[in-house]
């Protein structure tokens, strides 16, 4: 008896799917990569960050204003800046920051825009 009990518990468990992630991973371009590429990225509170990436620079907009800023090197993840606003993060998070203070964070890939 219970070898059949153990024989049906690995028969339903080979029948169980196992869920996928909801987003594929959508990589950002290296830093000096000349040719434009846009992402569009979802963040908490379903703000919407649409980044275009191209030769060490990143223009980032957000409800209709967009901010240009330079490549920073970092040891881990990535960065860009301009005097006062940073466009941060490592992986598939990122964060936009306004004179330190968060405007969009938990920033994550959706798609693609060219």
């Amino acid at each position: 008896m219970k070898r059949l009990s153990i024989a049906a518990i690995a028969l339903l468990g080979g029948c169980m799917t196992q869920e996928q992630p909801a987003t594929s991973a959508i990589p950002r371009p290296a830093p000096d990569e000349a040719t434009p590429s846009g992402i569009a990225y979802l963040c908490d509170g379903r703000k919407e960050v649409s980044v275009v990436y191209a030769k060490n620079r990143a223009s980032v907009t957000l409800d209709g204003r967009t901010w240009r800023m330079e490549y920073q090197p970092t040891d881990a993840g990535f960065r860009y800046a301009d005097a006062s606003n940073e466009w941060v993060g490592r992986d598939d998070l990122a964060s936009l920051r306004a004179a330190g203070a968060p405007l969009a964070f938990n920033c994550r890939p959706t798609k693609r825009t060219t």
